[in-house]
């Protein structure tokens, strides 16, 4: 699995919102480069369906109190995601957006 750094993402679709600079740094799989971006006011969605059948999408809410939201819709349905957090190291395991 490659990975790629936020900063990354974000020049690539060229979001210009401000960020936690711990987050710019942190790593992601690149299959988001491929996603489809949606923006819906100050906040932005990008997902992406892989040949396992598997919908990953990130969250992108720059003034929201967990900033990126990582959340993968599994076959079954299931929902399996992580939360992240102003501050380096504010992590949360979710199961619901």
């Amino acid at each position: 699995m490659i990975k790629m750094i936020l900063e990354e993402l974000l020049d690539h679709f060229g979001i210009d919102d401000e960020f936690p600079e711990y987050l710019l740094e942190q790593t992601f799989n690149e299959v988001f480069l491929d996603g489809d971006l949606t923006k819906n006011e100050n906040n932005y969605k990008i997902a992406i369906t892989t040949r396992q059948n598997v919908t990953h999408q990130m969250f992108l809410k720059p003034d929201e109190d967990y900033p990126v939201v990582i959340m993968s819709v599994l076959p079954n349905g299931k929902l399996n995601g992580m939360k992240f957090g102003r501050k380096k190291g504010q992590v949360a395991y979710t199961n619901e957006l």
